[in-house]
């Protein structure tokens, strides 16, 4: 296995690199840098998302360039402002041990004055969106008449982000004689066509197959019916509550919106998109890379560049538009080996675009289901837990408390006081998850055999009782027979679940009476919710006198319903969005 000295770097990069940690180069890195460093040919890098392209062209961009002089020899092209900033962060890390080394990053939304005093004051190399150059050219402020190469990273977002004319237009300001490095996750046709117009017999170098997903990234998909996308996208966050994801929309209108309803639905949320300032979109960077943002709602746009350690999830509330972008996507995590989960919302029908996108990663994506209360309840706990048994005692802060506390605390053990504080986290979220329904959908195309396997199953009534309410299978069964009229026979498997149940009834008219039977119904002074689960098929819920969601307990007071059932109603798709014709793929 190569090393970094066996590369032929530097021993000021080299420095630099130990300094920074970096111990072993990634593929990417120990096959173009040796290439690059001859500085004398035309270079094509195809690889994934965070396998290390920046250090493969920015350490011997460093090791070429002629830094006793102030001219600019080396141009960087990016597509966003994000990872403008992020390269240029890099590069200066990488040079900390080069004398008189200067990288400028040149951007729009950021004072420009001051990026022409920069660049006036001498940079070697600069790294620039191709907008605010293009500007800054104009302003006879940057001179790129001397620059020997020019990179660009993320060329098929830079294209299909619309900067032909501007690339065009920076490129005829350089000399015939420069050296172009080209890098892309994916080769598109318009990728190809830049090179056979700026490149000259370029060594083209591939890691993986091209639009090949990394091996580490754990593809799934979840089907749901298209008003449940934000109530399915909660219960992913509430089953995983140590996730550190990004959530991908098609729209700005869509990431603000979903952004906004995450935050005031109480989770740890913010929008990234291109209509923020400049100033928003760094405090929002800034809180996220810090950790003290736990979920980033993004276009695909204003993520390109995010570069952020150990991001678990990454989440498409939509599909992208065109298939290529799933693979940009996905590669914000599983990053630099270490592994993570891209997990798809979609409807019913949009199988056949994950299958598109099967074929064209060379991945297989794997069905899973809307979490459950169950699952969610499960992972809660063990959260909360956690958080006990972690967090750290502010001594000084309790210590007026702790007196009173431990005196009324005093008749309970350790093993009763662990019961009672388990106990109230479970009722806390029993509240939230009592009246949540099954938000798996069916697919709607016959022959496939997954629609088959659900077209076989017998019917299923829902009902909002489960063993929290003293139900176990033999008593659900006396309970239904009671209500229905019906004898066991009639009744197939009974899967009993904390705060529901569902029975399996084949007859189709007695499906029907039993869903009238529970009309008015209440059990210890709680409507009784029965529904047929599953299929196409509209969900009928009882009438009781008093409204679900809105009625007197046996104290007289007045109660809202469940969380889910308001946010449920309360949300659902984007009336400037929903029904518009979408892109065919």
């Amino acid at each position: 296995m190569q090393s970094f000295p066996d590369l032929g770097l530097g021993q000021n990069l080299l420095k630099a690199i130990e300094n920074l940690g970096f111990t072993t180069p990634t593929p990417i890195q120990s096959q173009a840098i040796p290439i690059l460093l001859s500085g004398n040919r035309d270079f094509i890098g195809l690889a994934q998302t965070g396998t290390g392209k920046t250090a493969a062209f920015g350490l011997p961009i460093l090791a070429l360039n002629d830094f006793s002089s102030r001219e600019t020899q080396s141009l960087i092209l990016a597509p966003t402002r994000e990872l403008c900033v992020q390269i240029s962060n890099d590069l200066q890390k990488f040079s900390t041990f080069t004398p008189h080394a200067k990288v400028v990053a040149i951007y729009g939304g950021a004072n420009i004055s001051t990026q022409i005093r920069q660049a006036k004051n001498g940079a070697q190399i600069i790294v620039a969106t191709p907008g605010r150059l293009i500007d800054m050219i104009s302003r006879k402020a940057v001179r790129l008449e001397n620059v020997r190469f020019v990179i660009l990273d993320e060329a098929d977002e830079m294209l299909n982000m619309g900067f032909q004319d501007d690339i065009d237009d920076i490129l005829s300001h350089t000399p015939a004689s420069k050296n172009v490095w080209l890098f892309s996750a994916t080769m598109p046709p318009e990728v190809k066509r830049i090179s056979s117009r700026y490149m000259h017999n370029p060594y083209e170098l591939t890691i993986g197959k091209q639009n090949e997903a990394a091996d580490n990234l754990d593809h799934r998909y979840m089907i749901v019916h298209e008003k449940d996308r934000y109530q399915a996208l909660k219960r992913i966050l509430d089953v995983t509550p140590e996730i550190f994801g990004v959530v991908f929309c098609r729209t700005k209108m869509d990431t603000q919106n979903i952004a906004e309803h995450l935050m005031k639905d109480g989770y740890n949320a913010d929008a990234l998109h291109g209509d923020l300032s400049q100033q928003q979109r760094d405090k929002v960077m800034n809180r996220y890379r810090n950790r003290t943002l736990q979920v980033l709602v993004a276009t695909d746009v204003a993520a390109r560049g995010i570069d952020v350690r150990d991001i678990t999830h990454v989440i498409h509330y939509h599909l992208p538009d065109e298939a290529e972008n799933y693979t940009h996507r996905s590669g914000r995590t599983a990053r630099a080996g270490k592994s993570g989960i891209s997990l798809a919302i979609i409807n019913t029908r949009e199988k056949d675009k994950i299958r598109q996108i099967e074929k064209k990663i060379n991945r297989s994506f794997k069905r899973v289901m809307v979490p459950d209360a169950v699952a969610i309840g499960e992972q809660q706990l063990i959260h909360f837990i956690k958080t006990i048994h972690d967090v750290k005692v502010n001594e000084k802060g309790i210590e007026n408390f702790l007196a009173q506390a431990m005196h009324e605390l005093k008749d309970l053990d350790k093993e009763e006081l662990i019961k009672r504080m388990v106990s109230i986290e479970f009722k806390r979220f029993l509240e939230d998850y009592r009246q949540a329904p099954d938000l798996n959908a069916e697919l709607k195309h016959p022959g496939h055999p997954e629609t088959d396997r659900y077209k076989n199953q017998v019917p299923r009534m829902f009902i909002n009782l489960g063993y929290i309410d003293g139900f176990e299978k033999g008593a659900m069964l006396s309970y239904v027979l009671k209500m229905t009229g019906m004898v066991k026979s009639d009744i197939g498997r009974i899967d009993i679940k904390p705060v529901y149940s569902f029975l399996e009834i084949e007859d189709k008219k007695q499906m029907e009476n039993a869903l009238k039977s529970f009309d008015g119904e209440f059990y210890n002074g709680r409507p009784v919710r029965v529904e047929l689960s599953g299929g196409e098929e509209k969900h009928r819920k009882t009438k009781g006198k008093r409204k679900e969601g809105n009625f007197k307990s046996s104290s007289g007071k007045r109660h809202e319903g469940s969380r889910y059932e308001k946010q449920k109603k309360g949300w659902g798709e984007n009336p400037r969005t929903s029904g518009k014709k979408k892109k065919k793929w």
